[in-house]
């Protein structure tokens, strides 16, 4: 694993919006705008690293389907901060059904740098993004600057696949319906959205948007409609099913998923069991049911333990928010007493020229599918991140 710099190509930005990426640049609280997208460098990796990470990526995700099953076999849902009976309930009937209750990707970030074994950091198992960079982007600037070279993205092939091979899952005689939220202002949910949606078209499949405000509750059929009044059989939603719980449809949201309900309920993807996987505490259960395993770290629920140096992440934390750091020096940093957290071992990301990379490696369905890389200043992977291309040496 090696970082190159490299002269951007003229007209870069342009190119990467005309290709969907419409959020290249960042605004940093200065006012300033910065690449998002940064093609000044890049990353190289032999072909013997990425077949080891493959390797990797899917145990991974089959530790963390042990552990999904692990979790509802002994109910620990309240470990998950999952308190209300209903939706514990629903949600295990759902990991009970899941060959019923079609998943799409998932995305691990990981600590690499080329030397040793992979480290999980997190699993972000039910709305990740930065897909369409690393989809499409990439690849063609790969296409362009290293002509016949490759790359670890096999994103969009592997995206059309899944859809087919589910397709006989989906209810017959509906489009599935795909919804974000009219929240995001940077345009980064839209595109993700309106790019699943085309691997969907590209598939055989009849899709819609509709935004995550204008679908609508008939209190009369107990059904979800769209804007016009159609009943919603199959949504994907780029919204945290934390979040639709929570909302004031979430109990109707939660009562009619389709757990084998009928022809009354809504097909969600990703479904109510990614709610066991998007948690930070599977990191700690991990560790718990494999013990230094190499690719993990050790963590722990109920505060750092024996742990010098440690991260303490918010349960349902997003984009680095709310993150506490020890690096051991000094007095231990205080957490906020209303926020449950999983302190895990700190692990600094690896620094290449300055830069704090962290690894993004996609799953589909139940197979590694591809790579996003960025980096960061600090020590946590926030929002003002960049995202870098990479090739295979």
């Amino acid at each position: 694993m090696q970082r190159h710099r490299i002269a951007p190509r003229p007209g870069w930005q342009q190119t990467v919006e005309e290709q969907g990426l419409i959020y290249p640049l960042t605004r940093y609280p200065d006012d300033t705008l910065r690449p998002y997208w940064d093609e000044s460098a890049y990353y190289s990796f032999t072909l013997p690293e990425v077949e080891a990470l493959e390797e990797t990526v899917e145990e991974l995700h089959a530790l963390c389907l042990k552990a999904a099953a692990h979790i509802v076999a002994e109910d620990r849902f309240a470990e998950l901060g999952i308190t209300d009976p209903v939706v514990a309930a629903s949600v295990a009937e759902s990991w009970r059904r899941r060959a019923e209750q079609p998943s799409l990707y998932a995305r691990f970030d990981l600590r690499y740098d080329g030397t040793g074994p992979a480290k999980l950091l997190e699993y972000n198992a039910d709305t990740p993004t930065s897909l369409v960079e690393a989809a499409s982007p990439q690849w063609f600037w790969m296409e362009e600057r290293f002509p016949g070279a490759d790359q670890w993205n096999s994103l969009h092939d592997r995206l059309v696949a899944a859809w087919q091979r589910q397709a006989d899952l989906l209810p017959p005689g509906h489009p599935v319906h795909f919804a974000h939220s009219h929240d995001d202002e940077l345009g980064e949910d839209q595109m993700t959205v309106v790019y699943l949606m085309e691997t969907a078209r590209q598939a055989g499949l009849a899709t819609r948007s509709i935004a995550m405000e204008d679908i609508g509750w008939d209190p009369l059929s107990g059904r979800f409609v769209d804007d016009r009044y159609g009943f919603l059989r199959t949504v994907f939603k780029l919204y945290p099913w934390e979040w639709l719980v929570a909302d004031g449809f979430g109990p109707q949201a939660v009562r009619t998923a389709d757990l084998g309900g009928g022809s009354g309920s809504t097909l969600w993807i990703e479904p109510l069991w990614k709610m066991l996987l998007s948690n930070k505490a599977l990191l700690a259960i991990l560790w718990e049911l494999h013990p230094g395993h190499p690719n993990l770290l050790p963590a722990h629920l109920d505060g750092p333990r024996d742990l010098t140096r440690w991260v303490a992440k918010p349960l349902l934390g997003r984009e680095g928010a709310g993150i506490v750091v020890h690096d051991g020096t000094g007095p231990a940093p205080e957490t906020d007493p209303q926020e449950r957290y999983c302190w895990q071992q700190l692990a600094p990301l690896p620094d290449f020229d300055g830069n704090r990379v962290v690894l993004g490696a996609w799953v589909v369905g139940d197979e590694a599918a591809g790579l996003g890389i960025r980096e960061s200043a600090g020590l946590i992977t926030d929002e003002y991140a960049r995202f870098l291309p990479h090739v295979i040496r």
